[in-house]
């Protein structure tokens, strides 16, 4: 899943028949090429689909958790980008919670009141990420001082940009649970974008101290 699409959105699509005028007439046939179009149209009317076949509006809370997965997917991707800049080891995590990401739009994109067993096999989400997410957390927090004080986003380019990612990740947080109070998603997503805020914290202030830059930290405003 991506952007709210349905799953396979190209599948069957054929794109317009071509004359290939640049053979002789006694040669000349014509051709059907086929190719996947960007655009459906089927969401003129301010509605998509879920992976189980519904039409539900587009604000409706499946699309709305859809849409801050993948923004959290986009803001990962700048910020692997810049760890790649730095050659950071912590890119191929990344790039595989990205994945990841994927696979919770799967689950999300599968409302559990509507969903055949057909489609919960194909889109369950385990504990397993989740666990792994724990151990790199952890892997990283024993390189790590003591956080003694407040930190405001900061460190650099690699650092601040998993702190914008964290924040996103808080927020797609939030609009999943609302699905999970409505058991329309596995809980196990739900912990996963829990954890996944944790190790994008964590994983910032280990880019800032192994680029060697300088954490702000947070002084009150008052006298």
């Amino acid at each position: 899943m991506s952007g709210g699409r349905a799953i396979g959105r190209f599948g069957g699509l054929k794109g317009p028949t071509q004359d290939d005028g640049g053979v002789a007439s006694s040669q000349r046939e014509t051709k059907t090429k086929t190719f996947p179009k960007i655009y459906t149209k089927t969401g003129d009317k301010g509605y998509s689909s879920t992976y189980t076949g519904e039409r539900r509006p587009k604000d409706d809370l499946v699309f709305e958790a859809l849409g801050a997965t993948d923004e959290l997917s986009s803001a990962l991707g700048l910020a692997r980008e810049f760890c790649l800049d730095a050659s950071l080891q912590c890119v191929s995590q990344l790039e595989k919670i990205q994945c990841m990401l994927q696979d919770i739009g799967s689950n999300i994109a599968t409302p559990l009141s509507s969903a055949r067993d057909s489609h919960k096999v194909r889109t369950t989400f385990s504990a397993d990420p989740v666990q792994e997410l724990e151990r790199w957390i952890d892997e990283y927090t024993l390189q790590l001082p003591p956080l003694a004080s407040f930190i405001l986003p900061s460190g650099g380019k690699a650092s601040a940009s998993l702190h914008v990612a964290r924040a996103v990740c808080r927020r797609a947080e939030r609009v999943t649970f609302k699905l999970l109070q409505l058991e329309e998603a596995d809980p196990n997503v739900g912990k996963y974008l829990n954890r996944l805020s944790d190790y994008l914290f964590t994983l910032a202030r280990f880019v800032a101290k192994a680029e060697g830059r300088p954490e702000t930290i947070y002084r009150t405003g008052h006298p």
